[in-house]
């Protein structure tokens, strides 16, 4: 933490500019009031917008982990502040993983090439989309993992089932393909030989975690109850059905088209889609191939790499070899993949790699002790990578509309009044710069954000807030800006 904090003068605090990020967003202002959904607006038609449901509940279409998080944050001062607390979180938590499958100086190695990796300079801690809570989860189940089977306990089943707890409220797809190869694992090692004590067994390894579990299964059967009226059915699914109605898996087909009112949505989710569903099967495995490697391994983590033929060979890190591949290869299968997907992973990866670099740094070539040069080198390569030119760390996130709607809630926030801000935009705009995000109490807000939409007529929407200034701004304007809507809009309402 003090460590990011350090690099706040090169990367300040991240200013939203995903879709994915408005959503979370939402989830956080919703649960920090004490809420799982929010009622539907009467005029939700000019607030819809990618990812959130706007019935029957207005709520966030995401698993609730990372808005938790987030509402921490928000409850602290800044949302922000809850993405810092989830990284050092995952930091710990790998840590504690790491010191389960390696020897404790190895250990902080590997926790240290974890920070330095994604923990100072990556968009896991410098946006609000995620991917640090995953991560802290899976280091939780894989780090348990070895201390069950070596030793049962009720603390160590206890964290595990914590640990797949926090995978099926963050990345519940991804967290059951993790945790299925280490279901398999400890039925293989508790059960497959004789038992000594078999209801001890089962009373320390697997009934502390299924309590859990089973705990969580019903919170998450109350929140997909509030939030999309049924038990079973998910947030996601049901705002999949309801906009998207595209596949997730290559097997897949995309659903018949579906219409929208709004024009962003048609082309977001009608052409934006259509052309990566339309794109090569063998350029979008290459594309997931390469956003793994240079989001997790880059070039200074690749050296250990050459090591690669003693790793596979290697009993102590056979299984995790094994959950990699199995893992990876249904990453391969996503039509769509963001390095977040496989945050479950990142105990198991960086564990492979120090095993790599512990091979490599026997290597001797005439008498010389060449591979700790090179594992000296991995380790200078990592901190320099930092402070290099073009390094992460030092390119300000995404400063361009994101920072001009950010500089406009600025300039109303210090208004007295309440304030409606009408967003209209150009047939060719980018739907990736989406200004329309609101708060989890729309009403209530001093800055509400509507959509203009071709065709709608906007009336009912500015007789519902009559008490508020109205403005208009053009999002694909050179300089965006607020003007008054009455003084803009003139001409076409006569």
């Amino acid at each position: 933490m003090v460590g990011r904090l350090l690099l706040l003068p090169l990367a300040p605090i991240p200013i939203p500019s995903i879709h994915d990020e408005c959503s979370y967003l939402l989830a956080g202002d919703t649960f920090a009031h004490g809420r799982l959904a929010n009622p539907p607006h009467a005029l939700r038609l000019f607030f819809d917008t990618f990812h959130i449901l706007q019935r029957p509940t207005y709520a966030s279409a995401y698993p609730p982990a990372q808005g938790m998080v987030l509402a921490l944050g928000q409850l602290l001062g800044h949302p922000w502040i809850g993405v810092l607390l989830s990284a050092a979180a995952m930091c710990a938590a790998v840590t504690w993983a790491l010191q389960g499958w390696l020897p404790p100086r190895w250990a902080l190695l590997g926790s240290m090439l974890v920070i330095l990796r994604v923990d100072l300079m990556s968009y896991w801690v410098d946006s609000y989309w995620g991917g640090a809570v995953a991560a802290a989860g899976g280091g939780l189940v894989i780090g348990a993992l070895p201390r069950v089977l070596k030793r049962p306990t009720v603390a160590n089943s206890v964290l595990m089932g914590l640990g797949a707890a926090v995978l099926a409220n963050s990345r519940p797809v991804e967290g059951l393909l993790f945790c299925l190869p280490v279901v398999v694992l400890m039925g293989v090692r508790l059960f497959a030989a004789p038992v000594k004590q078999p209801w001890q067994t089962v009373a320390t390894a697997l009934l502390p975690a299924s309590v859990v579990l089973m705990a969580v299964a019903l919170f998450m059967s109350y929140y997909n109850w509030r939030v999309t009226g049924s038990a079973f059915l998910f947030p996601h699914v049901l705002q999949s059905r309801l906009s998207g109605n595209f596949p997730i898996f290559t097997w897949q087909h995309a659903g018949p088209p579906i219409t929208y009112d709004n024009p962003q949505f048609t082309e977001y989710y009608t052409n934006w889609v259509g052309s990566n569903l339309r794109q090569r099967s063998w350029g979008r495995l290459w594309l997931t191939i390469h956003k793994i490697w240079s989001f997790f391994i880059g070039r200074s983590y690749s050296i250990p790499l050459l090591s690669l033929p003693w790793v596979i060979f290697d009993r102590r890190v056979r299984f995790l070899i094994v959950q990699a591949l199995w893992c990876g290869i249904w990453a391969l299968l996503v039509i769509w993949f963001e390095p977040h997907y496989l945050a479950p992973l990142t105990t198991t990866i960086f564990v492979l790699v120090v095993q790599g670099i512990r091979h490599l740094r026997q290597w001797t070539f005439k008498g010389q002790a060449i591979g700790i040069y090179a594992s000296r080198l991995i380790v200078a390569l990592a901190v320099a990578r930092i402070f290099l030119p073009g390094a992460e760390s030092v390119i300000s996130p995404r400063r361009g509309w994101n920072l001009r709607r950010s500089q406009i809630i600025e300039q109303l926030q210090a208004s007295p009044r309440k304030h409606l801000v009408v967003v209209r935009y150009k047939p060719d705009h980018d739907v990736d710069n989406e200004w329309v995000c609101n708060a989890a109490d729309i009403d209530g807000a001093k800055v509400v954000w509507a959509r203009d939409i071709p065709g709608q007529d906007l009336r009912p929407l500015l007789d519902y807030y009559r008490d508020r200034k109205v403005w208009l701004v053009e999002a694909d304007a050179t300089s965006p800006h607020l003007e008054a809507y009455e003084a803009a809009t003139d001409s076409s309402l006569r």
